[in-house]
């Protein structure tokens, strides 16, 4: 699962930072599109650095970074603390490199700009490959990249204001870009090269522009010379372990990881082969007409619950034959709506001429897809089958066309898993989290009606050693998170909800939801989407009256309340980018926007970040300023390569504040339909035939 750079080239190294760089410099090289680093790197003195960087877009990256600088801060009393700190990077690339000229690469980047500034830099850097194993680059850098030679700043003749430089924020403004720092005071020249002798190895020297001055003034750091040495030896998996020499005074470690979502260490292709196009059976209309004996009826089940589909309902009407399926195994749509074809192609009678597949999600007619027998006999194994046979499906919003009578028979799941609940940041323990088993289950009366809910049980955790009161002055929707750990009960409910979905008409689509719906809160959810097939531009609302549990997770409520809800809009900008905003009321009885950018590759993985701005201040609101952070999701099915539904996912939060704070409410409209939607379905049909 290596990745792997466009032709011609390597991929850049990470710096200490996490973006592509050297040790401390970085370069003006982007990593390939898609691609997901970690890094973590530690030093003799103190200092330890992790990084989460995502290449959002070829030119586009974006740097999450988890800081920990033992001792830095000193008391009258002698006393010390250390820091832990939290920051967030952008860059992006302005200049391609031309790899048969003399044009480099050149990116502009924001380093620690929305943190407490401890890291705070900017630079523009430029970077050349020179033959087939050295790279070198030339920047120049402002904040820590301008304090070693710095000279005046050549910005300075646009405005005397670039000339100086704010001091650093506090604590107390963590969060907040601080505009009158950016690109202002000295700046400094760096450089940096780098040889393979080897394609395993890569040797580093750097001519740093960073004087080092929080760690020399704050822990003692002992500064001796701007050029800094490392050697770093790259896996063909995509890791690397490196070791540098720096200011001639500490010795440093460190480890990276690289990936990219769309080559998933597990292809898939796990899975049987599904069944041949058949030219059907010599049976007469007149035995499946309009519906079959219970006996024909149940072997056309088995066969579609052979390939992970389930059969809601049917009705022959000519030589039309219309089914309802839900799709209970395959992530991509397209492969279910291909293996039900197969599977009727085979059991009905050869006079069959047409199938009319409709899909169902929670209960909802999605999508119906229309494909003729003569169709799937000529495209099967055409050498682009799977573009020809959607040219020829007939694929239309299943609330526009007359579904078959449905058996919608009862039906119940559960399942025993383990779960986990990361608690991350915390100032006296960066990471906390419990692990425990997970009971669950759902059962379906009729169709759209979902009765779900879970029980936990802790089996090993530290989340109960929290100790931090929460000092908002706004009402404590999430900063008591750590009082569910701490005084929870050895069995605790995280949910249990009953549900109806319903489609409401062309287009529309609706649920509502009551009971416990999350971990902090119960009460009733109610929610619409507006989703015409095709179009990039889906509309939603909600709305809820929730109520705020007992710390203890069992079935009682506080006697905090609130009437909260939004408005949605959500776009599909077309190659895998989606926006959404949402306008309206939170839990602390705020109001505001949250933006959520979101990157979703091929085979489902997912990646997002999200900001919030209410009408809180950033003073009220507190530490972190205002509420932001990531969150990914992670298809089964591209850890094991074997077809699954299930997903595993985290949102990270730099700080959970009550400021900005919403319900977490599962089974949200338009992600839950978006698989089954036509816009989706035809960008994944190439599964058709899967």
């Amino acid at each position: 699962m290596a990745v792997e750079a466009a032709s011609g080239q390597t991929v850049p190294s990470l710096s200490h930072y996490g973006g592509p760089g050297y040790i401390e410099m970085p370069s003006g090289f982007s990593l390939p599109d898609g691609t997901l680093a970690f890094t973590a790197n530690t030093t003799a003195d103190g200092e330890s650095r992790f990084a989460a960087t995502f290449q959002f877009s070829d030119r586009l990256q974006g740097t999450f970074r988890y800081s920990y600088l033992q001792d830095y801060f000193t008391f009258p009393n002698g006393n010390h603390n250390s820091l832990y700190d939290r920051s967030f990077d952008v860059r992006y690339r302005i200049l391609d490199e031309d790899l048969e000229g003399w044009v480099p690469a050149v990116s502009v980047g924001l380093q620690d700009f929305g943190g407490t500034g401890v890291f705070a830099s900017e630079y523009i850097a430029a970077s050349k490959h020179i033959g087939s194993s050295v790279t070198s680059t030339l920047g120049i850098g402002w904040g820590r990249y301008g304090t070693h030679n710095g000279f005046e700043n050549p910005l300075a003749i646009f405005s005397d204001r670039f000339k100086n430089r704010a001091p650093l924020q506090g604590i107390q403004n963590t969060g907040r870009v601080a505009y009158d720092r950016l690109f202002h005071g000295d700046a400094a020249l760096f450089f940096a090269t780098d040889w393979q002798p080897t394609p395993n190895w890569r040797l580093t020297f750097e001519y740093s522009s960073d004087s080092m001055d929080p760690e020399v003034e704050q822990m003692g750091y002992e500064y001796k010379t701007p050029f800094n040495l490392g050697a770093r030896y790259q896996f063909d998996n995509g890791a690397s372990l490196g070791a540098s020499f720096m200011n001639g005074s500490t010795l440093a470690v460190s480890a990276s990881f690289m990936l990219n979502p769309k080559d998933p260490p597990a292809p898939s292709g796990r899975e049987p082969g599904p069944p041949a196009i058949s030219r059907g059976s010599d049976e007469s209309l007149a035995l499946w007409t309009p519906r079959p004996d219970p006996q024909r009826y149940e072997r056309l089940q088995a066969a579609l619950n052979d390939q992970g589909i389930t059969l809601e309902g049917f009705e022959l009407q000519g030589n039309v034959a219309t089914v309802s399926i839900t799709n209970e195994r395959w992530p991509a749509s397209a492969q279910a709506y291909g293996r039900a074809a197969a599977v009727l192609s085979a059991q009905l009678p050869a006079d069959v001429s047409a199938f009319r597949i409709r899909g169902h999600i929670q209960g909802m007619a999605i999508t119906e897809v229309t494909l003729r027998r003569s169709d799937l006999e000529q495209t099967e194994y055409a050498f682009d089958g799977a573009w020809q046979s959607y040219a020829r499906a007939g694929v239309a919003d299943a609330a526009l066309t007359a579904g078959p009578p449905e058996a919608w028979d009862p039906s119940y799941s559960t399942w025993l898993g383990l779960y986990a609940t990361p608690f991350l940041f915390d100032p006296d323990n960066p990471v906390r989290a419990d692990l425990g088993l997970e009971l669950g289950g759902s059962f379906s009366p009729w169709q759209g009606t979902y009765l779900s809910g879970a029980l936990r049980h802790k089996i090993v955790g530290n989340l109960d050693e929290a100790d931090r009161p929460s000092d908002s002055t706004l009402p404590h929707v999430r900063s008591d998170a750590w009082l569910y750990a701490k005084d929870a009960s050895e069995v605790t409910v995280p949910y249990l909800t009953i549900g109806q979905y319903e489609r409401l008409g062309q287009d529309l689509y609706g649920q509502a939801q009551a009971g416990i719906l999350e971990p902090m809160f119960g009460g009733v959810f109610g929610e619409m989407l507006w989703a015409p097939p095709g179009q990039r531009l889906a509309l939603g609302g909600n709305l809820a009256y929730a109520r705020q549990r007992d710390f203890d997770g069992g079935f009682g409520f506080q006697d905090y309340d609130v009437v909260t809800g939004f408005l949605s809009g959500f776009y599909d900008f077309g190659g895998g980018y989606y926006g959404q905003v949402d306008v309206g009321r939170y839990l602390a009885k705020d109001w505001g926007s949250t933006l959520t950018v979101s990157r979703r590759f091929g085979n489902g993985f997912e990646l997002a970040a999200f900001a919030t701005l209410t009408d809180v201040s950033f003073d009220e609101f507190g530490e972190g300023s205002f509420d932001k952070g990531f969150a990914f999701s992670v298809p089964l099915s591209w850890m094991t390569g074997k077809p699954s539904l299930n997903q595993f996912g985290m949102v990270i939060r730099p700080i959970l504040r009550d400021g900005g704070a919403q319900l977490w409410v599962p089974n949200r409209l338009y992600a839950m339909t978006r698989p089954g939607r036509q816009e989706e379905l035809g960008s994944r049909w190439e599964r058709f035939w899967r």
